[in-house]
């Protein structure tokens, strides 16, 4: 790896460019605190600017994202390193020490104008992860239509390295020769904001996920509700056909000993509630059922929002699923215990199934640092270590956490939880002065 000699001094780094860690940085640089955002995705943004509208008052969540990222890209106190992970942490003094691992991209980003021409002329197709595997991308590409920085990326794996990209860029642009490299940083305190995991869905191989092509997880069916979404409708991936009669399995990875997650993620009841008033909007024939152990709307409008999904006669059963097994014609049946009816087994069929999946812990920066260690809670979310009067503190002092990298939560509990860990930072930082 190529090392660079000058040392990045700043007062506080974040880790993770999602919602919460932009609303940290925001608030730190207005205060006048010169921070450096790191985020290891090819841009900005974290997992909301995937969402389609958000619950319960259904804004479009891209207007609400996009704002926010221009922001943070904007801010002069605010640098901005992408594609990028932060290794070996350590305390000297008063200081955190550590070094930016920056991943090669093999695009220029200070020359690329995000014209996107290379990607016409690329002839490798492979699935497209931001559309969570439902159409395909090309070996060089930009991950997704608001990207910041709108430069594109090689998927050097995937790449045949043909040399059509180099020739079709015009502002030569293209750079195969480039190598990872590492920054060394200096900064005066630390805030862990690297938001959760999608829970795996095929974890749980008796809904055949992966093995039935027209069962898919929840945030398939949110790319296909958005306004960038890959298809001109909602459709069954197995055949293309748009369906008459969807299911919801509520819990898939939640509140479920048995695939290592005993607690609930918060979220499920309520974005599978959203995506079914979308769905009747999208597609007005369709029927929808959403079966459900508990439903849990605990928020502010969320009961409302509840009880109008089922005045627009989407069906709630209560019943825990067993199995799903497919037919001939790609249709489904559901073995379910029927909970509110004697708790019998039964079973009925859709012809497209959503695994409503839970939030698994993201810890991976855990492992950053070198010669602390950083606690994590018996879930494996980082551990909040005065959860009720200083939520934002963790096992070592200088610090701090927000947003889901604690544990599950909603988008407005995110954005608070950022608010007040900023606090917190600034807080410590004036300190040392």
């Amino acid at each position: 790896m190529n090392s660079q000699k000058d040392v990045l001094k700043f007062d506080a780094m974040v880790i993770g460019g999602g919602i919460a860690g932009e609303e940290a940085s925001l608030n730190l640089a207005r205060m006048g605190f010169s921070i450096i955002l790191v985020e290891k995705d090819y841009s900005i943004g974290g997992k909301m600017v995937h969402l389609s509208k958000v619950f319960p008052t259904l804004d479009c969540s891209a207007c609400i994202s996009t704002p926010k990222m221009s922001e943070t890209t904007r801010e002069a106190n605010i640098t901005i390193q992408t594609n990028s992970e932060v290794k070996e942490i350590q305390r000297v003094g008063e200081v955190f020490t550590g070094r930016i691992v920056v991943k090669p991209r093999y695009v220029n980003e200070d020359a690329c104008t995000g014209c996107q021409l290379c990607e016409n002329v690329c002839p490798v197709n492979v699935d497209d992860q931001y559309q969570y595997d439902l159409v395909g991308r090309k070996a060089i590409y930009i991950p997704f239509s608001i990207a910041l920085p709108k430069v594109a990326a090689i998927d050097i794996d995937n790449c045949l390295r043909c040399g059509a990209c180099e020739r079709a860029c015009p502002a030569d642009a293209v750079d195969f020769s480039q190598e990872p490299r590492e920054i060394p940083f200096e900064v005066k305190s630390i805030l862990i904001a690297t938001g959760y995991n999608l829970f795996p869905a095929e974890k749980k191989v008796e809904y055949g996920f992966n093995r039935f092509k027209n069962v898919i997880h929840a945030m398939q069916m949110e790319r296909q509700l958005v306004p960038t979404r890959p298809f001109n409708s909602v459709l069954r991936p197995g055949d293309g056909k748009k369906p008459d009669n969807i299911a919801y399995v509520l819990c898939t990875g939640s509140r479920d000993q048995s695939v290592g997650n005993p607690i609930c993620s918060q979220i499920c009841c309520m974005y599978s509630v959203k995506q079914a008033q979308l769905l009747l909007g999208a597609l007005p024939m369709a029927d929808v059922t959403i079966y459900y152990i508990d439903i849990r709307a605990y928020g502010k409008g969320f009961q409302e929002f509840y009880k109008q999904t089922q005045d627009m006669d989407v069906t709630f059963v209560k019943g825990k699923i067993a199995k799903i097994e497919e037919k001939g014609n790609g249709d489904l049946t559901l073995f379910y215990e029927d909970i509110e009816n004697g708790g019998k087994v039964k079973k009925a069929d859709h012809d497209l199934v959503v695994l409503s999946v839970g939030l698994m812990p993201n810890h991976e920066v855990a492992g950053a640092f070198s010669h602390e260690t950083i606690e994590l809670d018996p879930f494996n979310y980082i551990k909040q270590v005065d959860p009720l009067l200083n939520p934002a503190l963790t096992s070592i002092d200088g610090v701090f956490v927000a947003g889901t990298a604690a544990g599950p939560m909603d988008i407005p509990d995110t954005i608070l939880s950022a608010g007040g860990a900023s606090a917190e930072v600034a807080s410590y930082i004036r300190r040392l002065k």
